[in-house]
């Protein structure tokens, strides 16, 4: 099972990604990083996703289902456990970003961030691969 290096070359490896970074969405630092960052700065951009990965993760109007009742955990789901949210994507102009939450076996909160180049990237590629990707990545 890869580590964080393998996996970020790895993502790099898909048509049109400019960079990747896995991120502690709690604290904002990235855990490992590469490629360009999207601002200059690799910490600044992992601080600035971590923030909308929280919002995404923490709002009631993702965490449950359609059919269960406002008050209820998402079946399975424990305090603490993973956000149920798989994936937030943000496009622009010019890319996509896709943030895909990282399940692990303790409390996890962790995501890949990746920087995909909008005329060579390939969306729904990207996010099958990153999704793949997630669940064979080992943090140590």
């Amino acid at each position: 099972m890869p580590g964080i290096d393998e996996c970020l070359l790895e993502v790099m490896r898909l048509p049109g990604a400019r960079s990747a970074a896995v991120v502690d969405w709690t604290s904002g630092l990235a855990l490992g990083t590469i490629g360009e960052s999207p601002n200059g700065d690799h910490e600044a951009t992992a601080a600035e996703t971590a923030e909308v990965a929280r919002m995404a993760a923490e709002q009631p109007a993702f965490a449950r289902e359609a059919t269960e009742p406002p008050t209820a955990l998402p079946e399975g789901a424990v305090e603490g456990s993973p956000p149920p949210v798989e994936d937030v994507i943000v496009t622009t102009r010019a890319g996509y970003h896709i943030l895909r939450f990282v399940e692990t076996s303790f409390d996890s909160s962790v995501f890949v961030h990746l920087w995909l180049d909008r005329a060579e990237g390939n969306l729904a590629l990207a996010r099958i691969r990153l999704g793949e990707m997630a669940q064979r990545l080992v943090l140590a």
